[in-house]
């Protein structure tokens, strides 16, 4: 595909610099969640007022109406920046644009605005213990009673569940039904004493994930989205939506986390260590080729309308690629790379999780080998 720019994403590219630069959020809090997730509202609710917070939603929604290019342009922009994501990503990424395709005027009226302003603040209840990777699994049960759902059930894994105030959450209504037709999916009002959320700590010694205990939550019925037995359809939306952008963003971090190791070698001499020399141009091949799979990506959707395998692609590379930058670091770094204060400690740490969250990297090589390569299944 041609990657060169046309005058009017140039025009956009410019015009965001442009606020960017002149609205920088400053450096992010280290360390204290609650204080972390303040700045992101804070960040997020500077976009709304200039009308970024998402550019790839409709304009009457309150979005811009980018195309696909102009959205990997924002996100790509956003990482140079050194912007942070914003607290609703999910909302703004997932919720959203299920809303704006399953939902009635009414549910679009209400639940829309206050995730661009995160005003109200997003997650997603689908994992479940017994049932990550295959969501036609999961066991939490919907039962009807009068105009309301009574749910019980749990769910794992939950990002920000502990700052958010709706849920996408896909439950049981049918069991008699096969795997896929028996799942309905709900906007769940988190603030009910029968949902209980109980943090998850890494070993950052961060809580980003939550289980959530649903102990007959209450769900009227008008907060269903799509029709009922629906929501294994309503749900891939969302899974459609998962990483639209974020490929494009995490392309640019990890290159700014690669200028950061090469400025580490060059300062401390190791950069003339020719082993060492050899793993930094590997990692800068392996940058490069991310960002040209993410734009092979955007290819696809725009030929065909819709994301193709190739994308578990993306993150694939993404995750083996942040896993051993943030290894090689502590070679060229040394033992301090691994004190609690140093920032190369706490990417090793969090890199471990990359091949888990968002499809675990098992998952994604049978996809790409059954639907990129052809390959037979066992």
């Amino acid at each position: 595909m041609d990657l060169t720019f046309s005058q009017d994403e140039l025009e956009f590219r410019d015009e965001l610099r442009e606020w960017l630069a002149a609205n920088s959020p400053g450096e992010e809090p280290r360390g204290d969640e609650d204080a972390i997730f303040a700045f992101r509202t804070s960040w997020q609710r500077s976009l709304y007022d200039s009308g970024w917070a998402a550019v790839h939603w409709p304009q009457e929604y309150g979005g811009r109406d980018a195309t696909l290019m102009e959205s990997a342009i924002f996100f790509e922009e956003m990482g140079r920046a050194g912007a942070p994501l914003p607290a609703n990503v999910l909302g703004l990424l997932l919720a959203g644009p299920t809303i704006m395709a399953w939902g009635t005027p009414e549910q679009k009226d209400r639940y829309l605005t206050p995730i661009l302003s995160a005003e109200e603040i997003w997650c997603q209840g689908f994992s479940e213990p017994e049932a990550g990777s295959d969501l036609a699994a999961v066991k939490t049960r919907a039962v009807r009673d009068g105009d309301d759902w009574i749910v019980t059930g749990q769910k794992v894994w939950t990002s920000g569940a502990q700052y958010s105030k709706w849920c996408m959450l896909v439950a049981r209504t049918d069991p008699e039904a096969s795997k896929h037709k028996g799942l309905s999916y709900f906007l769940m009002d988190m603030e009910q004493e029968a949902v209980q959320v109980r943090p998850l700590v890494q070993i950052t010694g961060e809580a980003e994930f939550n289980e959530l205990f649903i102990e007959e939550a209450r769900i009227p019925h008008e907060n269903m989205l799509g029709e009922e037995g629906n929501g294994w359809i309503v749900a891939l939306t969302t899974l459609m939506n998962e990483r639209s952008g974020l490929g494009f963003f995490l392309q640019v971090r990890l290159r700014q986390l690669l200028d950061k190791l090469v400025a580490e070698a060059v300062a401390n001499g190791s950069i003339d260590d020719p082993v060492i020399g050899q793993a930094l141009g590997d990692m800068l091949e392996r940058t490069e080729t991310l960002r040209l799979t993410a734009y092979r990506g955007l290819s696809t959707i725009m030929k065909y309308g819709q994301p193709g395998p190739e994308g578990s692609l993306t993150k694939w590379l993404w995750s083996e690629t942040n896993q051993m930058m943030t290894q090689l670091a502590v070679e060229i770094v040394g033992p301090q790379a691994l004190h609690k204060d140093n920032p190369w400690a706490y990417e090793l740490l969090r890199a471990r999780g990359n091949s888990i969250e968002g499809g675990t990297t098992e998952i994604l090589k049978n996809i790409i080998a059954e639907r990129v390569m052809g390959l037979p299944r066992k």
